[in-house]
């Protein structure tokens, strides 16, 4: 069985990403007085969010040429949902600048990262590319499994990091099979080692620079030192810990044959899409009530 053919068979039977083209209110921002560890965590994850979804689209685009579908179809669709997210991220980094963050340093940083990212080889980006978005679709899990918890009250923008988490769910396999399709002259040694290879330089740079964005914001509320650094450790990896809650997905990465949808958690875009749907309706339900 050649690589095409098994990528193919594990990834879910959907030809077509659904496009939420939702817009959220523009004055939804983070709140640092009520939790700013998670203020400052999301804050930093948004302000990043723009340049990288850009690199991601010109990295997939790049390797489209010959796909075969679905996964053409699917790369046009992962294009047009990751447009509309950083659009309304760009939206929220807004906001979050009128709350009081500065994010320009941050900025600056995550400029530079995408500039040394692209000077590399197009394949490589693409591998860069493929371990980023397995970083999402992780986060994206436990945003839909425990809203409640992850996705707590400092954060800001609620229905806006569900809505995203959806979509990244939904297309997580979309630059992993690109690159399979991409390198699929390689040996799978050579594929395999390639993976785990740049997953660990990923997940070092994500992590490191996204809590040193975290800690930049929060000595912007005067929140510095050993007290900033323990309570940004204990929110990532005790309550609500999501880095550690991410270890189970991030090891089975480096498992040789591993695929995105290995995991199959499509039950959560279909709960949020249905409670999404009764909220529509719920909402005309009263809107028909009031002009009765």
């Amino acid at each position: 069985m050649n690589a095409i053919a098994s990528l193919q068979q594990a990834s879910p039977d959907e030809t077509h990403l659904k496009i939420r083209n939702r817009r959220f209110v523009r004055d939804a921002s983070p709140d640092p007085q009520s939790d700013p560890i998670a203020a400052a965590w999301f804050t930093a994850l948004s302000a990043s969010f723009p340049r990288g979804e850009a690199m991601f689209i010109d990295a997939v685009r790049a390797h489209r040429d010959g796909v075969p579908e679905p996964l053409a179809t699917q790369i046009r669709d992962f294009v047009r949902q990751e447009v509309n997210h950083s659009r309304e991220h760009i939206a929220f980094n807004r906001a979050a600048k009128a709350a009081g963050f500065d994010l320009t340093q941050i900025d600056v940083r995550v400029a530079q990262m995408v500039r040394e990212t692209q000077d590399q080889p197009a394949i490589v980006q693409l591998a860069v590319t493929m371990a980023l978005e397995h970083f999402t679709a992780m986060f994206a899990h436990l945003f839909l499994k425990d809203p409640d918890s992850i996705a707590s009250a400092g954060m800001g923008g609620r229905d806006l990091w569900l809505w995203h988490a959806a979509e990244e769910i939904e297309h997580k396999g979309v630059a992993f099979d690109t690159w399979d399709h991409a390198v699929r002259d390689w040996s799978q040694q050579r594929r395999w080692m390639t993976r785990c290879m740049v997953m660990g330089n990923v997940t070092f740079h994500f992590i490191r620079n996204r809590c040193e964005d975290a800690l930049e914001l929060l000595a912007q509320r005067g929140i510095t030192g050993r007290r900033a650094r323990w309570r940004l450790l204990t929110y990532l990896t005790v309550r609500p810990g999501m880095l550690r809650r991410i270890i189970p997905q991030w090891l089975a990465f480096f498992r040789p044959g591993f695929h995105p949808w290995d995991h199959d958690d499509s039950a959560l875009i279909t709960a949020y899409d249905s409670d999404q749907a009764a909220t529509v309706n719920a909402s005309c339900g009263d809107k028909a009530s009031s002009h009765a």
